[in-house]
């Protein structure tokens, strides 16, 4: 057990019951350094989880206040929440794909709308992964799953013209990127900047799923051949190569300069109050 595994996280959670060579945890990890590097306590920070492998993963692992919602509910509960904590707690959620860009994806857009604090860390492992594999809402196109034995053929939220961050900006998002699991410091950056936003922040980041993934879609659950798979396919922003699937960096940073949705609450709250004891006052 590493010293950011003891500080932050549960000992009864630790080793993860995640399929083994599962890129999860990598995901995991940078948000906990990302965390630990901006000087957070376990207290500073409450938990939200959701369903499927990301949700069942880390769900109840941090040391602090946790939370879970029924599936594509959690961002609901997160806004609710933000107007009854302490405003200088933060919310963190490690969502699924299907949670986050399909069942969820009206409450999505209703928290980016508000801007609403919250760090929303998307794990896609690109489908429906933790019920068998079924092709889902970012699965690359002309994959065979369990689902799409011929391949999917669907038009996907990562394609360039229909990118779902490109989505989330119109709706009102205040910093959003992308990454692979296996980016290492880049990817905790990005964490770090979400964090600092007081308002919503999202990080998609994609992982490998070895058990379903790799067995329908490469024909092999060997790891190092499906990590390799996603990290030739994935490039910088600007370096992108004719084969690239995931575009990665920070693709809109405006923290802090829209009004956040508690405060905001908070503030018309005191506005209608000082009118009420006003026109009381003649």
């Amino acid at each position: 057990m590493d010293k950011l595994t003891d500080k932050y996280l549960r000992k009864r959670k630790i080793p993860s019951t995640a399929c083994s060579g599962c890129g999860l945890g990598q995901a995991h990890k940078a948000m906990v350094v990302a965390i630990d590097e901006l000087g957070f306590d376990f207290y500073d920070i409450i938990w939200g989880t959701s369903i499927g492998c990301a949700g069942r993963q880390t769900f109840a692992t941090w040391k602090g206040d946790n939370f879970a919602g029924t599936h594509g509910r959690v961002y609901a509960i997160a806004r609710g929440l933000r107007l009854a904590i302490p405003v200088e707690k933060k919310l963190v959620l490690t969502v699924g794909d299907g949670d986050a860009f399909g069942i969820g994806f009206n409450h999505l857009l209703h928290a980016a709308r508000s801007n609403a604090q919250m760090t929303v860390l998307v794990c896609d492992n690109l489908g429906y992964q933790s019920t068998g594999g079924q092709y889902g809402w970012t699965t690359p196109a002309g994959v065979k799953t369990d689902s799409s034995p011929y391949g999917m053929f669907e038009p996907n939220w990562v394609q360039t013209e229909m990118d779902i961050l490109n989505v989330l900006k119109a709706a009102g998002a205040t910093f959003l990127a992308r990454h692979v699991s296996m980016d290492g410091r880049p990817l905790v950056e990005s964490c770090k900047k979400a964090l600092q936003n007081n308002g919503f922040s999202l990080v998609h980041c994609v992982f490998p799923c070895i058990t379903n993934f790799g067995k329908n879609a490469l024909g092999s659950r060997n790891t190092v051949n499906m990590f390799n798979w996603i990290k030739n396919r994935a490039a910088p922003l600007g370096e992108e190569k004719e084969d690239t699937l995931w575009r990665t960096g920070i693709y809109h940073d405006a923290i802090n300069t829209r009004p956040e949705f508690s405060q905001l609450m908070r503030d018309k709250v005191s506005e209608i109050q000082r009118r009420y004891q006003d026109e009381g006052s003649h």
